[in-house]
């Protein structure tokens, strides 16, 4: 009668360890896939941010080059042809709809600097400043400022 306790309580102890060695396995991995998505959905994220802050920088570098080639034509008003107009137009379209994208990727502080910076390449578009020197005047302190967070955000 014993051996028949002691074989049992071997059952016993034996499959408990067993299904506790098991479970613990069973834990760790799925800690390590979760650890790992986690990972990979931040770089996809951080990608995403990197991506449209890439494009928001494009975007106001080719606002400025139409304000330059407004500044640069033989009056302010002449600047204006309907092809600048057109190109202007459609270039603050996408700047502005590139901005908001940056507050739903990156959050309210860098969009703020997002919507400064994108205001003074808008304002050196539409208003004459009197010459390109006060155009980059104007844009310089936004411009710092943004590239300064955007590049501690990703860093």
């Amino acid at each position: 009668m014993n051996q028949l306790w002691a074989s049992l309580i071997g059952v016993v102890l034996g499959g408990g360890m067993s299904y506790l060695a098991q479970f613990t396995t069973a834990r760790q991995a799925a800690r390590t896939e979760d650890k790992r998505q986690a990972t990979q959905l931040a770089e996809v994220r951080r990608v995403e941010r990197l991506e449209v802050i890439r494009e928001f920088i494009q975007l106001t570098q080719e606002g400025i080059r139409l304000a330059e080639e407004r500044y640069e034509a033989s009056g302010w008003l002449a600047g204006a042809t309907p092809e600048w107009l057109a190109a202007a137009r459609a270039l603050i379209e996408r700047l502005w709809v590139c901005e908001r994208m940056i507050l739903v990727l990156t959050g309210p502080e860098l969009y703020q600097l997002a919507w400064e910076y994108a205001g003074a390449v808008n304002h050196v578009l539409w208003e004459d400043l009197g010459g390109p020197e006060a155009a980059w005047d104007h844009l310089r302190k936004p411009m710092n400022i943004f590239l300064n967070a955007a590049h501690q955000k990703l860093g």
